[in-house]
Formats: structure tokens, sequence, C-alpha cells
């Protein structure tokens, strides 16, 4: 118990920093292939956050397990933010990224990075994604705006903003963290002689 508290208040160390990127590498990849499925279709583009939340709690909760420190979750979101944004897409899921990831890593922190429930909000927490946020504070105007401005097609976006009702927001939100938690409880089950060996608790 001492030597895993001296550990946690070390920095990140050189093998921590290459187990974030093989993590984050295998987030980025489950995250697309959940998708990317409902990109092309402006009606189901809403079901692209909860398949994502879908595929990648596993990998999100090994990655705390294995690296149960303030920093691999920022990381994640930043890495991720950055891109999205170098990709193209809206500057704001870039933002709401980096501001999620802090919030996940503090609510996982909260329990030393080593308590089965917490990590399991902070993985909620984080899978509410930019692809949710934009329609919630800039749906009408900028977002589509910005959209237009890359390229999407008109008519994509026409039906994209009248599929999006009043319920879609709360839809689209309740839908994902059904799917997050499914998928956590799911990577719980599966990886749970890693968490066992990590010291994570219930």
């Amino acid at each position: 118990m001492r030597s895993a508290m001296q550990s946690d208040k070390k920095g990140l160390t050189a093998r921590d920093l290459v187990t974030c990127g093989v993590f984050i590498a295998l987030y980025f990849v489950f995250m697309m292939v959940g998708s990317m499925l409902f990109a092309p279709n402006p009606v189901l583009t809403f079901l692209m956050p909860a398949g994502a939340a879908l595929l990648t709690g596993p990998i999100y909760l090994l990655l705390v397990a294995k690296v149960p420190k303030h920093g691999p979750i920022i990381i994640l979101g930043v890495v991720e933010g950055l891109i999205m944004f170098v990709t193209g897409m809206y500057w704001l899921w870039a933002v709401a990224l980096v501001v999620l990831g802090v919030v996940a890593d503090l609510i996982a922190g909260a329990g030393r990075f080593r308590n089965k429930n917490l990590n399991l909000v902070s993985f909620l927490v984080f899978s509410l994604n930019p692809w949710v946020l934009p329609h919630a504070v800039d749906r009408s105007s900028g977002y589509t705006s910005y959209l237009a401005g890359k390229g999407t097609e008109q008519a994509y976006l026409d039906t994209m903003v009248s599929t999006g009702a009043g319920w879609v927001l709360p839809g689209m939100i309740a839908l994902t963290l059904v799917c997050a938690l499914v998928s956590a409880l799911v990577g719980r089950r599966l990886l749970k002689k890693q968490f066992e060996k990590a010291g994570v608790t219930a």
C-alpha cells in the first residue's frame, strides 16, 4: 500500500507516457469504429456519441488502472481534441474534450484512481463528448456555419438541423450515458483481473 501511495505521488514516467500512447491510440480506433457508421447519415449522426461510448469503456478503464495517476485522462482529452481540430472538426469539440478530460480526471482522482465506481462515473462524464456539446451550445448558428464552410453539403445540414428537434439533445445525452454505462460494466467484468492487480477497489 505504501509503495502504491508513493507511486501515486510521482509524476508520469516515460513508461507511463508510453502506456498512455498505446491506450490513447486504441481508444481513438475504437471510438472511430463505434461512430463512423453513423456519420454519413444526417439523421443517424446523432447516434455517434452513443456508438463511441459503447466500445471505449474497457480501454478507458484499463488506461486508468494501468496508470493510476493524474494526467492520462487529461492527455486523452487533449490528444483527441487536437486530432479533431487538425482534421477539420468543429473547434468547440476540441475545447469540450479538454474540459471533460480535466473534469473526468478530477472525478477518478477523488478515489485515487482505484475506486471502481468513481472511475465509472469518470468515464460517463468523459463520454459526454463534443458530439453532444456543439448541439447544445451552438447548433443553430456557428456549428452549421462552420460545417458549411468546411464543405458539408447543405442538404445534409438541413436534414440534420430539422431532425434535431428539442427532444434530441436530452435523448442523445441519455442514450450516450446508457451506452457508456453498459460499456464500463462489461469492461469491468472483462478486465477484472487487471483491475485487481492494479489495486482497484469497489
